[in-house]
């Protein structure tokens, strides 16, 4: 039963499209909203980590973040094409457009468009198939949230019984780590089984390599008249290794009632290139724009959760957050006379994290949940979070991945 859930995608790609679903539309509209009370930070970031965007944040905070409008088709049993826009920050995006070829044979399919990267595990799935409230703070350290990619995605799944799925990935690359367009590649591996009948797993092994010409910060500088807001500036290449691993029990196959899930990703990302800051303050070391010399840096870390469903419709999770701010070497001289050492970016505090959720769902199209997280993601702050959230969806909506 549970191979049948781990495959179920991919042998819905190699399967013709039945009568009378040649042209089968989709769509689906996905509600979320949660209240956040949080400690009243100015500057959120997570330290040691350059800034994938601001986060000044509030103590108290209701949002309606993630919402989402689905719209998808299989197209003559060859190709299917998704859309789907998403609420955030008070306006509407575009986080996945794509065309899929089915039927290329052989186990391949091709993607092409705006699709969130294969690499890793929780990466593909949408905000609202998470376990928890938030993203780990690997996810949001190494990619804001998500990685996505405009480009094209080429996947294979192994005729064999063992499920093994290869995958590459091209794009524009203009999504956090990389910026300018300057392109990015992808390769991914993710192989997975059942032992016995009770139980499933899928690991994986995930490479990206990504190219930034510019790629922005917030940085604040050294003006002797008080310290300005200034734009921190790298052109280099961004690789990122990572690793992942699932573990699934539920008695005999069946997860409907009781069911226990075990997941964890660790990863190693090297930064190379040029730092550089900018700033229009005439008083500030880096009117103009100021070269700093090169940098690199080597970071690692990573997420472990687990779920356990004890009865029907009630779940409860634990996840830890652990990240390494690594080694950086830079002209110190040179950029601590234009930036303030105290930015976020040059500590050598290690991010940790505590959560704990509790969940109800009334059935498949419902979910509330509380979730308590205890954040040191800076130094000096511990941050004691409560998150309300609820998750209504209405229509029809693809069966979520393994």
């Amino acid at each position: 039963m549970q191979r049948i859930a781990l495959l179920a995608l991919a042998a819905s790609l190699a399967l013709p499209a039945a009568a009378g679903e040649e042209f089968a539309p989709e769509a689906s509209l996905i509600l979320q909203g949660q209240y956040r009370r949080t400690k009243d930070v100015p500057e959120r970031a997570i330290s040691g980590y350059w800034s994938a965007g601001h986060d000044h944040g509030a103590s108290r905070r209701l949002t309606f973040d993630d919402s989402e409008l689905v719209a998808g088709a299989r197209l003559g049993g060859s190709a299917r094409a998704q859309l789907n826009l998403a609420w955030h920050d008070n306006k509407v995006e575009v986080e996945e457009a794509w065309l899929q070829a089915l039927g290329l044979g052989n186990g391949f399919t091709l993607k092409g468009g705006r699709f969130l990267s294969g690499i890793g595990y929780l990466n593909e799935q949408h905000s609202h198939a998470w376990d928890f409230a938030d993203a780990p703070l690997m996810s949001k350290a190494l990619f804001g949230e998500h990685f996505a990619q405009d480009g094209l995605q080429l996947k294979w799944v192994a005729p064999t019984e063992l499920f093994v799925e290869l995958g590459a990935e091209v794009g524009r690359g203009n999504a956090f780590p990389g910026a300018g367009s300057k392109g990015a590649a992808a390769f991914f591996a993710h192989a997975g089984d059942d032992v016995g009948l009770s139980h499933a797993w899928r690991a994986g092994l995930s490479w990206l390599d990504s190219r930034a010409k510019g790629r922005e910060g917030h940085f604040e500088d050294t003006d002797p008249l008080g310290p300005n807001e200034v734009a921190g500036r790298f052109s280099g290449r961004s690789r990122t290794v990572a690793a992942d691993f699932v573990w699934k029990w539920a008695p005999d196959g069946n997860p409907r009632y009781r069911n226990f899930k075990i997941q964890a990703e660790v990863f190693r990302r090297t930064e190379s290139g040029d730092l550089a800051c900018v700033s229009d303050v005439a008083t500030s070391p880096c009117l103009g724009g100021l070269a700093l010399g090169s940098l690199r840096s080597v970071q690692t870390g990573g997420y472990a959760q687990a779920v356990w469903q004890f009865m029907p419709q009630w779940r409860a999770g634990y996840r830890y957050d652990r990240l390494n701010a690594g080694a950086k070497s830079y002209d110190a001289a040179t950029a601590f006379a234009a930036l303030d050492p105290a930015n976020a970016y040059f500590s050598r505090h290690r991010p940790t994290r505590h959560s704990l959720m509790l969940d109800w769902s009334q059935d498949e199209f419902s979910l509330l949940r509380l979730q308590l997280a205890r954040d040191k993601s800076m130094p000096g702050v511990t941050d004691n979070q409560l998150t309300l959230q609820y998750i209504v969806s209405f229509g029809a909506h693809g069966a979520h991945k393994f």
